[in-house]
């Protein structure tokens, strides 16, 4: 008996299992609640600047945290919820501590599946990355000092940002991104084109192929490719972390510079919440990273 194409049904019903996050998390929809709970009072933050528009959709905005201090580092965060789910306003959980460092954050939205395609998305992601960088010092931030992070679909679309002969197109410098935070992304979406995610992502192998992370990798040593940091929580599924250290160690192998983060006690929906605690070792090593780097 098979599933789709020659997969048989066991095979695939396995790696159904592997892809499907909430499936591995008890209580994942209490835990995806906090992210709600938690950014509820920052949206009423005097200072935030809402509904930003990065592109001429009505749809295309994103939220400003400005830091307290002038020429501060920038953190864009992209929301996860397997490209078809959640929005910016469930994921201002991430800015109070990183502003108390003196970060100006920027969280982004971008249209959901299914009824925006995939090469919509990145495309989407990559519009807002350019917009900071061109319009970010009007409020008071450092556009040479651009760092991206996502979690689980954010993730794959930070990924994106640091991959790719993209910049040209969208009139930025190919080191636009100087660091990157990949919290349990997918970088190889091949898989998903036989498994129970493409019902809602529509792939073929083609749209696969170009929107993989893992296959669009900066040569070996280019000047350009900036730290990035990956991570999955502990109880995230094998494929989950499969797709998280390949990732890393293709990157590593080009001799690019990218670090592992442990992070014990967590899964796939609480790990962003350890973004948010300035005690976590994630944290801490997202602080580092935001820091100036020293001169090649």
């Amino acid at each position: 008996m098979t599933a789709i194409g020659s997969i048989p049904l066991a095979v695939q019903t396995y790696y159904d299992g592997q892809y499907n996050a909430r499936d591995s998390v008890h209580e994942a929809g209490r835990l995806i609640g906090r992210y709600t709970e938690h950014s509820a009072p920052v949206l009423a933050w005097p200072q935030r600047v809402a509904d930003v528009p990065y592109g001429d959709s009505p749809t295309e905005l994103l939220d400003i945290y400005p830091a307290d201090t002038p020429d501060a580092p920038v953190f864009i965060f992209i929301h996860g919820g397997y490209w078809r789910a959640l929005g910016k306003q469930d994921s201002a959980c991430v800015v109070p501590a990183l502003h108390a460092a003196g970060v100006t954050v920027v969280v982004i939205d971008y249209d959901l599946m299914p009824q925006a395609s995939l090469d919509h998305i990145v495309d989407q992601v990559r519009k807002a990355t350019a917009w900071v960088f061109h319009h970010i010092a009007g409020y008071g931030a450092d556009p040479q000092r651009i760092h991206v992070s996502g979690s689980s679909a954010g993730g794959h679309l930070a990924g994106m940002l640091v991959t790719g002969q993209w910049h040209a197109d969208y009139r930025v410098p190919q080191d636009v991104v100087k660091g990157a935070v990949l919290l349990s992304g997918l970088f190889d979406l091949q898989p998903l084109t036989v498994l129970l995610p493409n019902t809602w992502m529509q792939m073929d192998e083609a749209c696969a192929m170009r929107n993989s992370p893992r296959f669009l990798l900066p040569p070996p040593g280019a000047a350009q490719a900036c730290p990035i940091l990956v991570c999955c929580g502990e109880y995230e599924s094998r494929e989950f972390k499969r797709q998280s250290t390949d990732f890393l160690q293709a990157w590593n192998a080009r001799c690019l510079p990218g670090a592992w983060v442990e992070t014990p006690g967590t899964n796939h929906f609480d790990l962003v919440l350890t973004l948010a605690d300035p005690a976590s070792p994630l944290f801490v090593a997202t602080l580092q990273l935001l820091q100036p780097q020293p001169a090649a």
